[in-house]
Formats: structure tokens, C-alpha cells, sequence
């Protein structure tokens, strides 16, 4: 177990600073391999987006306890929203615009608040990958167990997104598995 630790540095164009540093507290948490991969390149993304389609300013705090690691990119402009995140999608044959789709499905959670110093988006990753428990979903947006009630599509969580169960198949590979 490692030593809690709380790093901080503002957000600029220099991508490969901010991934050395996630690199590194990873590491001092115990992620390694895919996952710690994961997780930079998810910091990354949410980084580049801050650059490209934010106010271009803000900072990363990145905080270490125990096993776990959280990684705050606050975008000062604070333009990111909940629906940019629920309409964040994967097509295949686009060139670009995947980053928060990415971010979404690399970190083990994710949280969006609107402060007054601009948009916060949490990442979240633990040393190892939570286990799926059937029958117990989590939102991926806002980590929340349970929902309010059933869609057409499944079931949402309190703040209406769409909750989806993350079965591991093997080290290293998951699947989505359908909630039933």
C-alpha cells in the first residue's frame, strides 16, 4: 500500500508532462500495464479536450490513498456538461471526437460537477478492476448502485444516464454484459 499523495499542476499544451505525471502517481498506487495505459491515456483525452474545446486553462490535481487513485482536470471555462458526456458516442470511422467516450469506458468511474471555478471531471481507477456482481449495476458516469427505474433500453441511474454492467471475462479483457 502506498502513501497518500496529492500532486497538482495547470493544464497546457505540454501532453507529455501531464502523462508523465499520471504515470507516475499510477505507479505509486500499484496500477501497471493496461490499466495504468488506461488511465493515462483516459487523463490525456479529458486534458485534450480541455485544450480544444474548453478555455484552453485549468489544472490537474491528481490524489493517491491506498489502492486508488483520482485524477480532477477542472476546465476553468467550465463548458463541459453532463450531456456532452451522455452523447459522447464511438464511430468508427471518424478520425477524432472519441475522447470522452474513451474516458468513459477506460476509468473504473467518473464524476462531472459544475463548480464555481469551471467544469471538474473525476477520474477514477483502483489498482485492480472491480468485480461485477450480477444484478448490481453501476453507472458509469456517476459510479451510482441501483437506478431509479427501467428505459427502454435498461435501466438509469438518478441522474438519467444509462447504467451498464462490466462483467471481467479474463485479466485484462471485459465485455458488457446485458442487464437483465
Amino acid at each position: 500500500m502506498s502513501e497518500d499523495f496529492h500532486r497538482c499542476c495547470p493544464i497546457s499544451a505540454d501532453l507529455a508532462l501531464v502523462r508523465e505525471l499520471v504515470d507516475t502517481c499510477g505507479r505509486r498506487v500499484g496500477l501497471s500495464g493496461r490499466r495504468l495505459a488506461d488511465l493515462v491515456l483516459a487523463v490525456n483525452e479529458a486534458v485534450t479536450n480541455v485544450l480544444d474545446h474548453g478555455g484552453a486553462g485549468g489544472r490537474l490535481v491528481v490524489r493517491g490513498a491506498g489502492d486508488t487513485i483520482d485524477v480532477e482536470v477542472l476546465d476553468t471555462a467550465g463548458g463541459l456538461t453532463r450531456d456532452h458526456l451522455a452523447g459522447a458516442t464511438l464511430d468508427p470511422t471518424a478520425s477524432h471526437g472519441f475522447g470522452l467516450w474513451l474516458v468513459q469506458h477506460l476509468c473504473d468511474a467518473i464524476c462531472l460537477e459544475q463548480t464555481d471555478a469551471g467544469s471538474r471531471l473525476t477520474l477514477h481507477m483502483h489498482r485492480r478492476p472491480a468485480t461485477a456482481v450480477p444484478g448490481r449495476s453501476a453507472c458509469r458516469i456517476c459510479d451510482m448502485a441501483g437506478h431509479n427505474g427501467a428505459g427502454a433500453d435498461g435501466p438509469w441511474c438518478a441522474y438519467g444516464f444509462q447504467v451498464s454492467v462490466r462483467a471481467l471475462t479474463s485479466p485484462g479483457r471485459e465485455e458488457h454484459a446485458a442487464d437483465g
